[in-house]
């Protein structure tokens, strides 16, 4: 199984199967993604977002993204945003991919990335990738990148 990770657009027939699935959980997040991309709110076009997709044989099975933080706006605070990949395609290393992509293309937009979640398998996901825990009404978890020099505008 070859995983690609790309940058992507937010699309109804790519994206059916993930909200469909997702919503059938209790999961908004994803039809949150889909309404805010139609009403312009976010698109991943400011300087250092993106929305990322991971595609297995062509498929898109999973989506991530990073944006500047909402719900606290401040130079250099983003937010890990609606990662998902659909349940047939999970513990396969995924998300991680999807991860590593967030985490190697957040600086030098981005000097901490918070989120939230509810899941205790993505919170033991986060936190293998350094996040800590941080137990607040807007954030569960938050991590303090480090950029080298070499990475700063």
């Amino acid at each position: 199984m070859t995983i690609e990770i790309r940058r992507l657009a937010y699309t109804p027939e790519a994206f059916a199967p993930l909200i469909e699935e997702a919503d059938a959980a209790g999961l908004a997040f994803l039809s949150r993604l889909r309404d805010e991309w139609l009403s312009g709110f976010l698109r991943f076009e400011r300087p250092g977002e993106r929305l990322l997709g991971a595609f297995v044989d062509g498929r898109l099975v999973g989506v991530g993204g990073m944006s500047h933080d909402p719900y606290q706006p401040a130079d250099g605070l983003g937010r890990v945003r609606h990662l998902y990949v659909l349940r047939a395609f999970r513990r396969r290393g995924i998300a991680r991919h999807l991860m590593a992509e967030i985490l190697a293309r957040a600086g030098p937009d981005f000097t901490t990335l918070r989120l939230r979640t509810n899941s205790l398998e993505a919170g033991r996901l986060f936190e293998s990738l350094g996040f800590q825990r941080a137990d607040r009404a807007d954030e569960t978890h938050r991590l303090r990148l480090q950029i080298s020099s070499a990475n700063r505008p």
